[in-house]
């Protein structure tokens, strides 16, 4: 083990000399040189998710967001590809594009009208003969990065020659197709988005998607507002069977509800929640049978698991929570509501009810989100005090054994998730 931190020394540490087997500085919070460190070995040198299949429908189809810092668009092309663009126009650098999402024949820059395809190309410049013999057109295309997919993730990178997707994320694989089953046998698509704002270091809420050691503390007030089946199945602290498995390259799983991992697995024993009585009702009326029925209804809160992807994604329960570093003190984060996708009047009605129940914990105003936030904020601004004290991620280092799977594997309450992620990051931020 390295040698701790001193006041002393802890100023003069090289980044990945930070992280320890059991702790990590606090400097990592609060240093805005380590911070733009971290925008170029790791946000510009691995997969970043983007966008969900469902935003992209069809031809058209975009999505502005941002890969670390930069501005990029997602948009579907006419051949049915998913492409990656830097939202800069190649003249003079205007953003090309400042809606959120919307449906779009190319992107013209408002500036002097350049126009690109959407598959990046540059398709017109007004008044072209000032440029006879000046550049190729053919060589002033969008910056565009490679673009990858897996179970409707969608995923860029600006590294070329970074290995595949699919290596890249490995066994989360598993966990990626159990999560996607919550739509009851349709596929998912996204039904809101909202945003918001603390001001903290992106890392503080990457260690908070495996968390299940601040659930019942943090979030006292929801445990206390919903029915009694819904905080038995949330009451893990105590279960042997709710564990954090390290699925390698920065990704852990935390499953909080085991039974519930996989939802295929069902041999009818668990009765369906008596607060769904009416919407049951609903999927009746609708034609719906019974088996249909308990698909739906049982996947009503999600998966019994919170899924972190290194570096910037967790599918978490029911929803996707996405990060943005803004900067070394301040994150943007996008809660993203999820919800099965078919015939409206067995969807809807389902849709309507998840939604509810994504606004009860996730929305602005609800149980979860405002108390998550506030303890953020407090860990940045604790962070500034005795720069030599480290944070601590030993948390049932010492139990930690491997699954038949060779997941390194501890309990739900444990820091084994934290630690995978920081482990994730020395590596990437050692890499010169």
């Amino acid at each position: 083990m390295n040698a701790p931190f001193t006041s002393e020394n802890i100023h003069e540490l090289a980044p990945p000399d930070l992280v320890q087997a059991d702790r990590v500085a606090g400097r990592m919070y609060t240093d805005p040189e380590i911070f733009e460190l971290e925008m170029t070995k790791i946000f510009e040198r691995t997969w970043v998710w983007v966008a969900h299949e469902s935003e992209l429908p069809k031809a058209g189809s975009f999505k502005s967001t941002f890969v670390g810092r930069q501005p990029v668009i997602v948009a579907r092309d006419r051949k049915g590809r998913v492409n990656a663009l830097v939202n800069r126009c190649r003249h003079r650098g205007a953003s090309l594009c400042e809606q959120k999402t919307g449906q779009v024949n190319g992107f013209t820059c408002p500036y002097h009208a350049w126009s690109y395809g959407l598959d990046g190309a540059l398709r017109g410049i007004p008044y072209p003969d000032g440029y006879e013999g000046v550049m190729e057109k053919g060589e002033m295309g969008l910056k565009k990065l490679r673009t990858e997919s897996y179970g409707g993730m969608v995923f860029a990178t600006f590294d070329d020659g970074i290995e595949p997707l699919e290596d890249f994320l490995g066994d989360v694989k598993l966990w990626i197709d159990r999560f996607m089953k919550q739509g009851g046998g349709y596929p998912l698509k996204v039904l809101g988005t909202h945003q918001f704002r603390f001001r903290g270091n992106w890392k503080i809420q990457l260690e908070n998607t495996t968390d299940g050691y601040h659930f019942p503390i943090v979030h006292r007030s929801w445990m206390a507002s919903v029915d009694a089946e819904t905080a038995g199945m949330m009451s893990f602290m105590t279960d042997p069977a709710a564990v954090t498995h390290n699925l390698g390259n920065g990704h852990s799983v935390a499953q909080m509800v085991p039974e519930h991992s996989d939802l295929d697995i069902d041999d009818g024993s668990e009765p369906l929640q008596p607060r769904f009585a009416s919407l049951v009702t609903e999927l009746k009326s609708a034609g719906l049978g019974d088996t249909g029925i308990r698909k739906l209804v049982r996947a009503m809160h999600g998966t019994g698991f919170n899924l972190n992807l290194f570096p910037n994604v967790s599918m978490s329960i029911s929803f996707l929570r996405v990060l943005r570093p803004v900067s070394v003190d301040e994150t943007l984060i996008e809660h993203v509501a999820l919800g099965p996708d078919g015939p409206a009047d067995i969807v809807a009605p389902v849709n309507r009810e998840r939604l509810r129940i994504h606004e009860h914990f996730q929305g602005p105003f609800g149980f979860g989100t405002p108390d998550d936030a506030e303890g953020w904020d407090r860990v940045q601004r604790g962070a500034q005090g005795a720069p030599d004290m480290p944070i601590m991620v030993n948390r049932g280092l010492t139990r930690e054994t491997p699954s038949p799977e060779g997941w390194a594997t501890s309990h739900v309450t444990d820091e084994t998730g934290m630690r995978a992620a920081y482990d994730k990051w020395k590596r990437m931020m050692s890499d010169d």
